[in-house]
């Protein structure tokens, strides 16, 4: 029954995240990376794709991640999900996600990475549709499988693009080839024009991630695919699947450093993803979207931290984020569950006073999530701007510019979400304030841990993962020494550079709190005005990006389909010239021939 589901899966997921403690310390602290070759799978001439782990310190990072954050987010199902009757269904389907993650992040291969990136958006299309008699729901789930499939063509082009240049699939084998087919004469020849091949593949393999990780363009899925039950929101929307395109960049670090043009390309991507959904998440009213668009642009943070080829900084980013995003999503889903499943910002308020444990977490998820000082959050997020200004180029100081902005815009909306769900006088209904409950103890022990995490994890793990001259990457993770310039922005950069983003934390509550609280009538006057009524639709509308694909895109695709394909050439000329074109000849042809026999002899 439902009960064993629940026991068998979060038995199993913890013991794997109690094992990939132990594998963290053996390959990560005791520095042993580890490779193992378990058997052959597609071999063919040249093509060799075996099944292979390969375990260093990114790997070990991202399997601790996933494994501590989906435990936790089994044991809180179990409480969340009580209700459900279809429970066994949605535990099958967070371990089939909880499986091919770490398949993955260990694969030793692009062929076996290829198989966990499919498999996670066939995981996250089915616990999107969980509740499948929801038209919004199957719209999401279909939308993000959709919006995945061009992120993942363009992965598949890359990684065709790496066998034909250097004949392999192997990681070790390409990064080892990656300095000598760095240069120019090695190009892909295309409409009699001349593209570096490195660089061609490595942008093709960022569409990839791209549409994984919810950049700017194939980010319309991300905010849609909160139709999911809370818990999947939490697992895969926040902490693991979103994170797993940052992952791949880590580890392509020998080839993203050899096509510098490729590094300028995510940059710019990663600052406007992270400056565009900062500004959207501002004026959104659903609980779960507004944290959806945070994660969107945290994940715009840890790309372009990858793009000014820092990729330690962001892979600590990554973790730090996964502690405190998956702590906002499960109070918010502790809420949801309270209020009787009700979304909507603007019918809660005052739930401080009955909801006293799950405020305390949220306030400690988004005091991290803003970069509060000596949190979690503040460590990684605040070296990410100062790196990118250390840059002194053009993309550099566009990402800090956009990033000190983002940072602005989130500590406006976190504090907007904590101000308009537990602070505000309450606008809800009696019967849901009168069945109001706080977490019960399944779903407190997660937030607990988690909050733990939120708090302490960064600052334990600073010197380790980002300190100056740590051994802590060893091989995993490459970087040119021209890139370097991690000591340089800790000691050359002018000190109020640094401290720009914690003053832009501090304004964005102080907006939020005189914007929510304190009747103003500048404020009430903008909000009335036309231009600020347009600027709400246009910010609450996501930036109208849905309405130009859906116009755009979308309709001329099935108008072309419909009246090219289907009525033209399926209906028209192919019928004419087969099927039912020759029968009617022949018909015709027998017609005229049995008018020659007269029927005389």
């Amino acid at each position: 029954g439902s009960r064993g589901v629940a026991v068998v899966t979060t038995t199993c997921v913890s013991l794997s995240s109690i094992l990939s403690c132990i594998a963290f310390y053996e390959v990560a602290l005791c520095a042993s990376a580890c490779y193992i070759r378990i058997a052959p799978w597609i071999f063919s001439e040249l093509f060799d794709a075996a099944w292979g782990f390969l375990f260093d310190s990114l790997t070990v990072i991202l399997l601790l991640v996933v494994t501590i954050v989906s435990s936790l987010v089994h044991i809180y199902s179990i409480s969340y999900m009580s209700g459900d009757p279809h429970s066994p269904r949605f535990f099958c389907y967070l371990s089939i996600f909880t499986f091919f993650m770490p398949m993955l992040v260990t694969g030793d291969n692009f062929i076996q990475l290829f198989l966990g990136w499919e498999g996670v958006g066939l995981a996250s299309y089915l616990l999107i549709n969980f509740w499948f008699t929801r038209i919004q729901a199957n719209k999401a789930a279909i939308k993000a499988m959709l919006i995945n499939r061009v992120g993942d063509f363009g992965l598949a082009l890359g990684i065709m693009g790496c066998f034909t240049i250097f004949q392999t699939v192997g990681f070790s084998t390409i990064f080892a080839c990656a300095s000598a087919f760095s240069e120019p004469h090695h190009y892909f020849l295309f409409c009699n024009m001349e593209f570096h091949a490195i660089t061609v593949i490595r942008i093709l393999v960022f569409i990839g991630a791209v549409g994984k990780s919810a950049q700017i363009g194939l980010h319309t899925w991300l905010p849609d695919a909160m139709e999911g039950p809370t818990p999947v929101s939490a697992s895969i929307h926040a902490a693991t699947m979103v994170t797993a395109g940052v992952f791949m960049i880590a580890r392509c670090s020998p080839l993203f450093e050899y096509s510098p043009n490729a590094l300028i390309v995510i940059t710019f991507v990663g600052a406007m993803t992270s400056f565009f959904a900062a500004t959207t998440g501002v004026l959104q009213n659903d609980l779960k979207r507004v944290i959806a668009y945070s994660t969107c642009s945290q994940s715009g943070y840890m790309i372009f931290a990858c793009g000014i080829s820092n990729y330690s900084v962001s892979v600590f980013h990554l973790m730090n984020h996964a502690c405190f995003k998956a702590l906002l999503f499960l109070s918010a889903g502790s809420v949801i569950h309270a209020m009787s499943d009700e979304q909507d910002m603007r019918k809660m308020g005052g739930l401080a006073s009955l909801l006293p444990f799950t405020y305390a977490m949220m306030l400690i998820g988004s005091l991290s999530l803003i970069g509060f000082p000596f949190l979690t959050g503040f460590y990684s997020k605040d070296v990410i701007p100062e790196l990118a200004y250390t840059k002194y180029t053009i993309s550099g100081n566009f990402a800090f510019w956009l990033g000190s902005v983002s940072v602005f815009f989130t500590s406006y909306y976190s504090f907007r979400l904590l101000f308009l769900t537990f602070l505000a006088p309450t606008n809800s209904f009696k019967r849901d304030l009168s069945k109001c409950h706080d977490a019960p103890i399944l779903m407190a022990i997660p937030l607990i841990l988690l909050a733990f995490g939120s708090i302490f994890v960064g600052y334990l793990a600073k010197d380790m993962m980002i300190g100056s001259g740590t051994h802590f990457w060893a091989n995993s993770l490459f970087i040119l020494p021209r890139n370097e310039i991690l000591a340089e922005s800790e000691f050359a950069t002018p000190t109020i550079i640094k401290l720009i983003p914690i003053l832009f934390s501090t304004l964005g509550s102080f907006v939020a709190y005189s914007v929510n609280f304190v009747v103003n009538p500048l404020i009430l006057a903008l909000k009335t005005s036309t231009f600020g009524n347009r600027l709400y639709c246009f910010f609450n509308k996501r930036w109208f990006f849905d309405k130009v694909f859906n116009d755009f895109l979308a309709r001329s695709f099935l108008r072309f389909g419909y009246e090219v394909s289907f009525k033209a050439l399926d209906k028209g000329a192919i019928e004419i010239l087969g099927p039912y074109g020759i029968s009617y000849t022949i018909r015709k042809m027998a017609q005229q021939i049995s008018k020659i026999q007269s029927g005389f002899v």
